[in-house]
């Protein structure tokens, strides 16, 4: 991993296995080390926000807290307090870097499990809206709804001071720690010859105007830029119909959270794995039932598909495919500055050339109301 990469994660880990319960740091700096602490590039000291309610929300989810600090180190580092221990730690043994994967600037990392993801949010409208606005809402919903597509954040940190590194953006001062719905992606089936076959897309309705697309045709972007846009799903999602309507109104409640809490460009992001070595395996599994091969994760933070759910992955009407869904990056408010000040040049932009609201400008209702649109546009159902 870079130095850059290297610095950050380590701080992601630290902030995991050296937070206190009541989510105080275990050392306690001098005033001379807060003082340093200024001068640091890459360097910050993060601090978990709200640990008692994340803790809460991973024992509904099932999620065993010595295996959630494992993936992070927690077997190598122990308690933390002797420096020997700090230095056994290798970052890269435990969060691998993905790099910048969009237009919000954020970094990716991954655990060595392929568990979690971390996932920075450096634009202060996005992170001060998810603690101060957002972040309750969401605890009570995905306690009042456990089968909630809304991705699992198992923590939230910030830093706990100032840098120069951060104020120049140079390292996020807040990150998140979510579910890998890919988790599982790689490993082989019990009595089959071949991996089985990963597919995922990243979806928000096409509708709306994207500059990069829409501007002078997209002529003036680059492929590289313009494959950063949502995805188009090529296929179905072929459900029996209980499952279909399972699967609106778990996406009805959801959305409807997010716009009484005004976010708007959310994605749902859908996974389709092949399951045609079921049928070799003479494993098949009865529609709408779990296959009862280990083609899906057994282990912590998943629970054993039974019954099937859209994180451990629903057998398609037909037996031959699994999908895994969850509704992720609501992060966006129209109210906030930020986005005023971007649905303002788009308004700008429309009297010359008309165009329409962007997905990051429109209303959270017609935002939601395309959404759901889009996602019953996906399904198709087989009786």
């Amino acid at each position: 991993m870079a130095r850059r990469e290297a610095r950050i994660a380590r701080c992601i880990i630290y902030a995991i296995l050296l937070t206190r319960e009541d989510g105080r740091p275990r050392h306690r700096p001098s005033l001379f080390e807060r003082f340093m602490r200024l001068f640091n590039i890459f360097k910050l000291a993060l601090g978990l926000v709200q640990p008692d309610l994340f803790k809460a929300l991973r024992g509904i989810w099932g999620i065993v807290e010595e295996d959630y600090r494992n993936s992070f180190g927690g077997a190598v580092l122990g308690t933390g307090r002797r420096r020997r221990d700090r230095k056994r730690l290798k970052t890269k043994d435990f969060l691998q870097s993905l790099g910048d994967m969009g237009y919000s600037g954020s970094t990716f990392y991954r655990t060595r499990d392929c568990a979690y993801l971390v996932k920075s949010i450096p634009r202060h409208s996005e992170n001060n809206f998810f603690k101060n606005t957002m972040l309750i809402p969401y605890a009570d919903h995905m306690q009042e709804n456990p089968s909630s597509l809304l991705v699992h954040i198992t923590d939230f940190m910030e830093s706990r001071h100032k840098s120069i590194g951060m104020l120049f953006g140079l390292a996020p001062s807040h990150h998140i720690v979510m579910e890998n719905i890919l988790h599982g992606k790689g490993q082989k089936m019990e009595g089959a010859s071949a991996e089985l076959k990963w597919e995922s897309w990243d979806l928000k309705p096409n509708s709306y105007f994207y500059p990069e697309r829409d501007v002078a045709g997209g002529v003036l972007t680059s492929e590289a830029t313009k494959s950063k846009l949502a995805d188009e799903f090529d296929g179905k999602i072929r459900l029996t119909e209980a499952q279909a309507v399972q699967f609106m109104e778990l996406l009805e409640k959801d959305t409807q959270l997010l716009a009484d809490c005004n976010a708007v460009d959310y994605s749902l992001f859908l996974v389709r794995i092949s399951t045609a070595h079921t049928q070799d395996a003479g494993e098949a599994s009865q529609p709408g039932e779990a296959s009862s091969t280990r083609i899906l994760p057994m282990q912590p933070p998943f629970t054993p598909p039974d019954p099937p759910s859209w994180r451990t992955g629903v057998i398609s009407s037909d037996g031959k495919e699994v999908y895994k869904a969850a509704v992720l990056d609501f992060f966006w408010a129209k109210h906030t500055v930020r986005a005023k000040t971007m649905t303002g040049l788009v308004k700008g932009y429309n009297l010359i050339d008309q165009q329409g609201p962007m997905s990051i400008t429109t209303d959270s209702k017609e935002y939601r109301k395309r959404f759901l649109s889009m996602c019953t546009g996906l399904v198709e159902v087989q009786i």
